[in-house]
């Protein structure tokens, strides 16, 4: 008799049904994985036979096969052990096969018998509802599993002992409860920021529209500040970007004790950062910071000291919204649509723009770091700003800085009327950073004058075609900011501004 049990494999953040069977035949002792595990899953066999004799249960000395189907799918991870486990049970008459077929189950145990908790509950339990199932999982990862729906059957034991007891109905284990993370605190606020006000504008306008920016400007500048309080004025998530952030850092094993976090993300990885580690990748291949930052923010401090290779590994992301990780028997893709958020120093000494600063390399030392940056991944980056070294007189004057909540009012109310305005034309585009160059066409048409300022600036600053329609996605969130119909002379102007800064680094690079 074969005892079947269902499980998942991972690919991207997609969870793939596994068929766990297990077969105690007579013949020699043995106990064997079959189906492409890898070292993890091979290993399941001594935690298992531990985990069964801790809760009362030996294995027979008998011939035992399991093989995970389709055999061809590469398993990775420590989930298989609760499904092998409970395979092996219902085998030997210790549980019920029958009730088994209606649930899903993984997890890692411990040699005590003990639900280890694992990555990727909730991607699992959202493919378990999809079947019709339930969900056997860890018990620290209950509360991640209930937000798959509030409708589908999920059992979160800490034992097997205890999963025994449920199915005999000698202990019922209640379905746990969805939950969300506290938060952390009050975001940093722009309130704080002294100064800068054109960098303030700036980062508004990016928040607005969801635009890439770039800052350069000397150390201690604020640029590293302005970047931290960006997220305090971008818009709450919605449930459906909730759902896919929390699917990549279910995956990634990043949910503190299974519950959800609504704030959006903030990732600032260091200049030595791999490509796998920025990208994703790796042996068992995992998303990367640039997943990891999905409906939030990615910052790169000190942007010119990333590798070039690094670098450039993000321009798929940026233009794409997602990242595609090829081996050579499978490609898993990771959802990778973030705002992009650089800072950098004019030079490697940093104070190539300051007044009355002589660099003893001359205009070479601001050639050579500038050059680090690639021309098309330049091209790719909507705003760039300069951000001066801010005055003694900034710094003791009271600030009339807005707070952040005031300005994210804004931001809303910009961010509605794009929402409105994508719907009624049937697209799903959140802001406008995410059009197509022929949907902003259509929607960001300048008037006359506008129009005739646009050719001047497009044949003086050669825009390239993606130049083009980066100016007129900026210049649309302007014109959203003032809830006007067209875009105006005014709001393309303010939008190549924001470009002159990016055509002086993409002629040093």
């Amino acid at each position: 008799m074969v005892s079947h049990v269902t499980t998942v494999a991972f690919q991207g953040i997609e969870a793939v049904p596994v068929d766990v069977q297990v077969q105690i035949a007579p013949g020699n002792t043995y106990f064997g994985i079959v189906g492409l595990p890898d070292k993890a899953v091979a290993e399941s066999r001594d935690r298992v036979k531990a985990a069964l004799h801790a809760s009362g249960l030996s294995l027979p000395p008998r011939r035992i096969i399991v093989n995970l189907a389709p055999a061809d799918l590469p398993k990775e991870g420590s989930h298989y052990d609760l499904p092998i486990a409970l395979g092996l049970m219902a085998s030997l008459g210790a549980l019920p096969g029958d009730q088994l077929a209606d649930f899903v189950a993984l997890g890692e145990l411990a040699l005590d018998g003990t639900v280890s908790e694992v990555a990727g509950v909730l991607p699992a339990a959202i493919a378990a509802n999809a079947m019709g199932r339930g969900l056997i999982c860890p018990a620290r990862t209950g509360p991640e599993a209930a937000w798959a729906s509030r409708d589908m059957a999920i059992l979160a034991p800490r034992s097997l002992i205890a999963v025994a007891n449920h199915f005999r109905g000698t202990q019922v284990l209640t379905r746990p409860e969805a939950g969300l993370a506290d938060a952390a605190g009050p975001l940093p606020d722009l309130a704080d920021i002294k100064g800068q006000e054109t960098a303030k504008r700036a980062l508004e306008v990016a928040a607005a529209g969801g635009h890439h920016m770039l800052m350069v400007g000397p150390p201690g500048a604020g640029k590293s500040m302005l970047a931290s309080r960006l997220p305090s004025i971008l818009p709450p998530l919605s449930p459906s970007e909730l759902l896919e952030v929390s699917m990549i850092a279910s995956v990634a094993g990043a949910l503190d004790n299974g519950r959800l976090t609504a704030r959006r993300p903030f990732r600032a990885p260091h200049h030595s950062a791999s490509m796998a580690a920025m990208v994703g990748g790796g042996i068992r291949v995992r998303p990367g910071e640039a997943s990891l930052a999905h409906h939030g923010v990615l910052f790169l401090d000190e942007m010119p000291e990333f590798t070039p290779q690094v670098l450039d590994s993000l321009r798929q992301p940026l233009e794409g919204g997602e990242t595609m990780i090829a081996r050579a028997n499978y490609r898993v893709s990771f959802p990778s649509r973030f705002q992009l958020v650089g800072a950098m120093n004019p030079c490697r000494c940093g104070m190539a723009s300051e007044p009355g600063h002589t660099c003893r390399r001359g205009a070479r030392c601001a050639d050579d770091y500038q050059s680090r940056l690639s021309g098309p991944l330049l091209d790719r980056i909507d705003i760039r700003i300069e951000v001066p070294a801010v005055s003694a007189a900034d710094l003791i004057l009271p600030s009339p800085a807005e707070p952040s909540a005031v300005v994210a009012q804004r931001v809303a109310a910009a961010r509605a009327i794009q929402r409105e305005r994508y719907a009624a034309l049937g697209l799903s585009f959140a802001c406008n950073a995410q059009c197509t160059p022929a949907v902003i066409e259509k929607v960001a048409e300048p008037d006359g004058p506008a129009m005739a300022l646009l050719r001047q600036a497009a044949d003086a600053m050669r825009l390239s075609a993606r130049g083009y329609h980066r100016i007129l996605k900026v210049a649309r969130t302007l014109a959203d900011l003032d809830a006007a119909e067209r875009v105006g002379r005014i709001h393309l102007a303010e939008a190549l501004s924001y470009r002159a800064v990016g055509d002086l680094l993409a002629a040093a690079a």
